[in-house]
């Protein structure tokens, strides 16, 4: 009965913090937590991903200090200028300029500045809207598995260190398992929904005036020192990497050093946004305004409320989870990349659901290649259609053709999520099998 009351508040909080929204999924894992206390579990600070908290908190301050300088604005006149190449290829541009973006900046937050522009090239090249932008969020989402300053990645190597895997291996399967699944996902959405020239909700928008058509570009000077705060951000990421090399069992050239991975990927990323402050001149008060830093810190409360309450249930019931799942994992291993699937859906961070869950799959006797083939899973933020940068694409598309249906799960991210998620899933496998 004790069981029965706990999983209705774990799923309760998870449930109330989705219908909130925002930063409130968040402040619904802390209630639920202390809601679990209450019933007699073991709450300890031990379960809070500081770490991985930290790491989001310094990339975001890295990133808000680039967009205030306008290298963000500058970024995305980059990928408009190369999705404007070939409008009527915009599925497949679309998703490769979101992961990218996605990939170097270590957080998601970076499509929704060029969900409008894939929103107008798409109108241009007559295409429907709905496909680029669905292939496009999930690319996003996926990216975050690949990145290498990325809080989930981070610790998912952390993990995997200790059993022989390295930081590096761990970006050689996930970059090119995230980034080729792309291409199968873009063509196979591609297909989906009507041509908007038979889409009969298109055509009573646009006679009712609800459809803005693209405009002539305007021109775009680049403000002063745009460019270098983006070359700060890329240059700091590149020492991290090449630390994080030097560090490593593998090199060794750094056998014992004074700071460590983690801590190093924080200090790197305050130390750029403060060079760029410094080169670029502007106000560092003027941070906090940034659309970036306010999304990022949202990011960083949800992951410590949802991950709190996740990692304290599961480590109630380690045993019993043992127990009752490890020899079906053992049987049928895949099985962790669905357990992954529909924890990441209701979690809403990939870090989140890999500090919850991959620790004590591992417990279980997962192997590692089986948990690092899984690891694009915990991706799956677009099954309720409740994600920041799901609702951004839908709110963005005036053609209605990016729309939530009536059963809830009737979306147009729902199958390209899936497909992109299950081939990079058995890529990993045949990728992790040559590399591992």
């Amino acid at each position: 009965m004790l069981l029965v009351i706990q999983l209705i508040i774990l799923f309760g909080a998870i449930i109330l913090g989705a219908r909130m929204g925002s930063i409130a999924i968040g402040f619904a894992g802390g209630l639920g937590v202390l809601l679990l206390g209450l019933t007699g579990m073991n709450v300890t600070a031990d379960d809070i991903p500081f770490d991985v908290i930290g790491i989001i908190m310094c990339v975001i301050a890295a990133i808000s200090a680039m967009q205030l300088a306008g290298g963000m604005d500058y970024l995305v006149h980059v990928a408009e200028r190369f999705l404007r190449r070939n409008p009527k290829r915009i599925t497949l541009y679309a998703p490769i300029v979101t992961w990218l973006m996605t990939t170097l900046a270590g957080t998601g937050h970076t499509a929704f500045s060029t969900l409008p522009v894939i929103v107008e090239v798409a109108k241009e090249g007559d295409v429907r809207p709905s496909r680029p932008l669905s292939v496009a969020v999930i690319a996003s989402q996926m990216a975050i598995v690949a990145s290498p300053i990325s809080a989930a990645v981070v610790f998912m190597a952390s993990i995997m260190e200790p059993l022989g895997v390295g930081y590096l291996q761990l970006l050689a399967i996930m970059i090119p398992a995230t980034f080729l699944a792309i291409f199968p996902t873009a063509w196979v959405a591609n297909r989906l929904g009507k041509e908007l020239a038979d889409d009969p909700l298109y055509q009573e928008r646009r006679e009712a005036g609800l459809v803005s058509m693209p405009e002539p570009q305007s021109a775009y000077t680049a403000p002063k020192g745009a460019r270098a705060s983006v070359w700060i951000f890329i240059a700091a990421i590149a020492i991290v990497i090449v630390y994080a090399t030097l560090i490593s069992d593998q090199v060794g050239l750094i056998a014992e050093p004074t700071v460590p991975r983690n801590e190093a990927i924080m200090a790197i990323m305050l130390a750029a946004a403060a060079v760029i402050l410094l080169v670029t001149r502007n106000r560092a008060a003027e941070v906090l305004n940034t659309q970036v830093f306010r999304s990022g810190m949202s990011a960083s409360v949800c992951v410590l409320g949802v991950a709190w309450l996740g990692t304290t249930f599961i480590n109630h019931y380690i045993e019993d989870i043992q127990a009752i799942s490890g020899n079906v994992l053992q049987a049928q291993p895949w099985l962790l990349a669905v357990v992954l699937f529909f924890a990441a859906s209701l979690l809403y961070s990939q870090a989140a659901t890999t500090k919850a869950l991959i620790p004590a799959a591992l417990a279980i006797g997962v192997s590692p290649l089986t948990a690092i083939a899984a690891f694009p899973a915990v991706s799956a933020l677009f099954v309720l259609p409740t994600y920041p940068t799901v609702l951004a694409a839908v709110e963005m598309d005036d053609t209605g053709s990016t729309r939530i249906g009536k059963y809830v799960f009737d979306h147009p991210f729902i199958i390209p999520g899936v497909i992109c998620i299950t081939v990079s899933v058995l890529l990993g496998y045949g990728i992790g099998a040559l590399v591992l």
